[in-house]
């Protein structure tokens, strides 16, 4: 069980592909080498609903590019949209599902072998997802935000910060074309996650 706050262990500017950000790491020790991460595109006016993506680390597609999900592309087209209209992309650390790397590469084996993605993270003896957005609700809660316009094709996210004290005014969609190698990944999503999708 995580004690303590999660608080900024350190920030600065930083110059991306679609502009300046302000980063801040938030962790409950200052040691911590697995921060979250608020990237800020600044300034951000809180007494209006300030555009917001919660993101779950993927190091295959965010980093390498894998076509086996559309994590990266998400990110991409998110950090995009902020760059252009404002507000804050929060980066949990809770790769693959909340599995972690190395039992995700024996998920995508175990996909490889015909399961789904659903299938098997249930075979391998772990949840379908076992993320969870507590942290993000309180990142949010140290910048002051209490009303976003959530950028997702997730209900369950909707559902999760909403039982938080965060109102969420508005959805923004997040459409990523499927490619061939993730078409059967996001069928999964939108037919076993309920995934707001048109692929």
């Amino acid at each position: 069980m995580q004690k303590g706050a999660l608080v900024i262990q350190g920030e600065a500017l930083i110059p991306t592909d679609w502009g300046p950000f302000t980063m801040k790491a938030y962790s409950r020790t200052k040691n911590d080498q697995m921060p979250h991460f608020a990237l800020i595109q600044n300034p951000i006016d809180i007494t209006k609903p300030i555009n917001v993506r919660i993101h779950s680390e993927c190091i295959t597609g965010d980093i390498f590019k894998s076509n086996r999900c559309e994590c990266g592309e998400q990110l991409s087209k998110s950090m995009e949209y902020i760059s252009k209209n404002g507000g804050v992309l929060i980066y949990l650390r809770q790769e693959g599902r909340g599995i972690g790397i190395i039992n995700k590469l024996h998920a995508y084996e175990k996909q490889d072998q015909g399961f789904d993605t659903a299938e098997a993270n249930t075979v391998l003896g772990f949840e379908v997802d076992a993320r969870n957005y507590n942290d993000a609700i309180e990142i949010l809660n140290d910048l002051h935000i209490t009303t976003i316009n959530l950028l997702t094709n997730n209900p369950d996210k909707i559902t999760a910060i909403e039982k938080g004290n965060i109102e969420v005014k508005k959805r923004i969609p997040l459409v990523i074309k499927a490619k061939k190698e993730n078409q059967k990944y996001l069928d999964t999503k939108k037919n076993i996650f309920g995934h707001l999708l048109d692929n």
